[in-house]
């Protein structure tokens, strides 16, 4: 099993330089978990994309479409007090955003506090600095 930030989700769904390296995570281990917030941060980017151009909208409505099928597939951790707290405990220890914050949060919880049992898939590289801090094993391109 592997954790999947939002960044290698939307790898998988639109044509990017980065994209057969995610390909091949997942072929690997199918079994995606992530963050409850992953969805909307997907959609996010989606849309940005679509409106700078760097998509048009035929291509924007596949990739989420692909979306709703990998999020009926994959294993979602839910907000709870634990993952807020450690989210909280990550914006003190490492430079990163609220989201970035959850995304690690979360991962922490799905390892059970012992994250050199699950590997991170992330092409943020700020998260992936940080995820490689807190003990996980990280697979970057």
């Amino acid at each position: 099993m592997k954790f999947w930030d939002s960044s290698a989700v939307v790898a998988l769904l639109v044509d990017e330089a980065l994209q057969k390296f995610v390909r091949r995570e997942l072929e690997q281990d199918p079994a995606m978990t992530v963050w409850w917030g992953t969805r909307v941060e997907c959609i996010s980017a989606l849309a940005r994309r679509e409106r700078d151009g760097s998509i048009d909208a035929a291509s924007s409505r596949i990739a989420l479409e692909q979306l709703r099928k990998l999020a009926g597939e994959w294993n979602e951790l839910v907000p709870t007090d634990a993952v807020r707290s450690a989210a909280q405990r990550m914006l003190r220890v490492h430079t990163l955003t609220a989201a970035d914050a959850f995304q690690l949060a979360a991962a922490l919880i799905a390892a059970a506090d012992d994250p050199a049992t699950l590997e991170f898939v992330s092409l943020d590289q700020r998260l992936n600095a940080a995820a490689a801090r807190e003990g996980f094993r990280v697979s970057s391109a």
